[in-house]
């Protein structure tokens, strides 16, 4: 199907392309074609995009502090989280990024063969079956981190039926974020997942942007502000007509 799929996805490619030139450069990473590992081998996180990537900060720097002298190989699905890792660990260079190549069998091998990583870690949803897969040929031992599971996509998983137990049957450890998480995950295939909490709380937060957020309260006088932050295109017209109609008279709508 991946197979199949492949002229559609490099349209999807162009389109995106459009908006984000970025999307049309390091092709062959997608492809399997990961930075060659040195003799130090890397451990591998893969975050999908802005929110995965920022959530495993915290996690990246507790590895970097706890190994200084192994790298730390990002992974990701979009330019803009690649973006994100440049601003959060560019500084570092024991910190690399890459795309995670397309699940095609070989792709995934390919990937494995050169970044060989001594260890795996996938933030919160991101399973491939065709990744797990090579990942047990390779004997990597692989994680899922902050994982989280809603009702709707763990119901699409378990009509996958085999395939979908194989993918999260796979992983060494699941570190769910809650209990119904972690009920979800098992239903799928999980072993024994253990419930650890949330990433993104262990954050810590940049002093100067805490002194900015303290500012803009004061400007507010104790006024409630309402956020509508990572909006899309044409949801700010319904969310303007809500706030007008629902919103407390005094009340600030900030958009981001």
């Amino acid at each position: 199907l991946w197979h199949l799929a492949l002229p559609l996805v490099g349209l999807r490619l162009v389109w995106r392309a459009r908006r984000q030139p970025e999307y049309l450069q390091q092709l062959g990473e997608r492809f399997g074609a990961a930075p060659l590992a040195g003799e130090a081998r890397p451990i591998w996180l893969h975050a999908v995009s802005v929110g995965e990537t920022r959530a495993a900060q915290p996690l990246v720097k507790a590895l970097l502090a706890a190994y200084p002298d192994t790298p730390i190989l990002l992974t990701h699905m979009t330019p803009t989280g690649r973006a994100t890792a440049l601003e959060l660990f560019g500084q570092d260079a024991r910190v690399t990024s890459c795309y995670l190549p397309y699940d095609l069998p070989w792709a995934t091998r390919r990937f494995l063969r050169r970044a060989r990583p001594r260890l795996g870690i996938v933030m919160e949803t991101e399973v491939w079956p065709n990744l797990m897969a090579a990942c047990r040929e390779e004997a990597l031992p692989v994680l899922l981190a902050n994982a989280r599971l809603s009702e709707r996509s763990a119901r699409g998983y378990l009509r996958l039926g085999r395939l979908a137990r194989q993918a999260y049957g796979g992983f060494a450890a699941v570190l769910a974020q809650t209990a119904d998480d972690a009920q979800r995950l098992a239903a799928c295939g999980a072993r024994a997942p253990q419930v650890l909490g949330n990433l993104k709380f262990d954050l810590s937060i940049d002093p100067a942007k805490a002194a900015l957020g303290d500012d803009f309260r004061a400007m507010t006088n104790g006024r409630p502000v309402i956020l509508a932050a990572s909006t899309r295109e044409g949801e700010e017209a319904p969310l303007l007509k809500a706030f007008a109609q629902h919103a407390p008279a005094d009340a600030l709508l900030v958009l981001v």
